[in-house]
């Protein structure tokens, strides 16, 4: 597995799905200030990538979560990536929107899902946590029940792993920070310095305000 964390931290590198910017931070949607970035749409365009993440995802559903019979992407993120890996695995397809369409049937979950069925949803990014596992719940009302959650990367962050752990959700992804921030240090695409203020950023994200 950590030959693949680290495939992927170099992959998605890359092809600048992973932008790591320590002396001009981005704000993120929660109102966080962040050296790092990662758009993992941008695997989409690369056919040789977009086949590894799908294969991986597929092979991890396969070894961890046999007995799945739906698979479920997050909205907008991870709805291709979703797509793909069930069509990988002949499985139906669904996805699951952060709020309500407004109009028509106001659907929160698109595509079919029986009460019942064995969900595994799809990510593309574990930050907090907060979405995804918003993502299980709509999923859980259905009467379903979610067998685990896959992801491309994940920050790692210590809330979100009590957050899955709390909600009783197995969670599986190809790469991580550290693996990034590794790779990232190797090939000279951040400094040692870098280093040293991203893992610093990473204690305490929240508080974080950039550099000084």
């Amino acid at each position: 597995m950590e030959r693949l964390e680290k495939l992927i931290a170099q992959k998605l590198i890359e092809v600048k799905a992973v932008k790591l910017q320590p002396n001009a931070p981005f704000t993120w949607a929660s109102g966080w200030k962040s050296p790092i970035y990662c758009d993992n749409r941008q695997t989409l365009s690369y056919p040789q990538l977009r086949s590894i993440i799908k294969l991986e995802l597929a092979r991890i559903i396969c070894e961890h979560f046999p007995e799945v019979e739906i698979i479920a992407g997050v909205a907008t993120g991870a709805i291709a990536q979703g797509a793909l890996v069930a069509d990988l695995l002949g499985l139906p397809f669904a996805y699951i929107r952060s709020t309500p369409k407004d109009h028509g049937m106001e659907n929160l979950i698109e595509g079919n899902m029986p009460e019942g069925s064995r969900v595994v949803i799809v990510e593309d990014l574990i930050s907090t946590g907060g979405s995804s596992l918003k993502a299980v719940e709509a999923v859980r009302k259905t009467g379903s029940q979610v067998l685990g959650m896959v992801a491309i990367y994940t920050h790692g962050f210590p809330d979100a792993e009590r957050n899955f752990e709390a909600a009783r959700v197995k969670l599986i992804t190809l790469s991580h920070y550290n693996a990034v921030i590794e790779e990232a240090l190797r090939t000279g695409y951040i400094s040692p310095e870098d280093e040293a203020m991203l893992r610093e950023w990473r204690k305490a994200p929240a508080e974080w305000t950039g550099v000084k």
